[in-house]
């Protein structure tokens, strides 16, 4: 439990070091998603869906609902080098930061619940293990002291899990894991993701895929 608390209080001072991002215009946000930028940045639909559903078989994440001043992160992280990926590099390349905050706005405020793929009881198990307890044996804090009660996401620095598309979180754990990503300012996510092996990973996303996000759209 003294671990668990501790875990908490370093994701509560975690969080005076997000970024700060501008009211968005979900109007506007939803213009974005559905036409495009006009320079080039295909609309974002084509990809996440225009209800942020993303898209688990070809590797695009579930938007909706995540909080928007995470998803402006994630998107200046694109646009500035911080964070690489070859569909996302060209596509955030020359969104303005209300451009950002305008399309963030939008999939905060929608409510898609993709459903999970089938998954083992015994994998599940585990991953719930792992994101409710961690590993100490191991120096694996669990998902939860972070990402908050049922992984629901704390703030805009640790954002909610829960129902996230099982091959998504699996490909960005592997992604810490290796140094491919590395937009963490304080290394948490390449301290514990470091750590777990690729059983622990596939039951670790497996699990949070079957949890719903509460809440998604208000």
């Amino acid at each position: 439990m003294r671990r668990f608390q501790a875990g908490l209080g370093l994701a509560a001072m975690m969080l005076t070091l997000g970024v700060a991002w501008a009211e968005g215009d979900p109007a506007a946000g939803q213009q974005l998603v559905m036409q495009g930028d006009g320079k080039g940045g295909a609309p974002c639909l084509a990809c996440h869906g225009v209800d942020g559903a993303g898209n688990d078989a070809a590797g695009f994440p579930r938007l909706a609902g995540l909080d928007a001043g995470y998803l402006a992160r994630q998107l200046r992280d694109y646009r500035d080098g911080r964070r690489t990926d070859p569909i996302m590099l060209p596509n955030a390349a020359n969104l303005s930061d209300q451009q950002i905050d305008d399309v963030a706005a939008y999939y905060q405020g929608q409510s898609a619940q993709p459903t999970p793929a089938a998954a083992d009881d015994s994998v599940l198990a585990l991953g719930e293990k792992l994101v409710k307890q961690g590993d100490w044996d191991n120096y694996i804090a669990p998902c939860e002291s972070c990402h908050g009660p049922d992984s629901q996401g704390v703030g805009s620095t640790f954002p909610a899990l829960a129902g996230q598309h099982a091959g998504y979180l699996r490909k960005q754990l592997q992604a810490w894991q290796s140094g491919a990503r590395s937009n963490d300012e304080n290394q948490l996510m390449l301290a514990i993701a470091g750590r777990l092996n690729p059983q622990q990973i596939e039951a670790v996303a497996a699990y949070l895929s079957h949890q719903s996000i509460k809440g998604a759209g208000q």
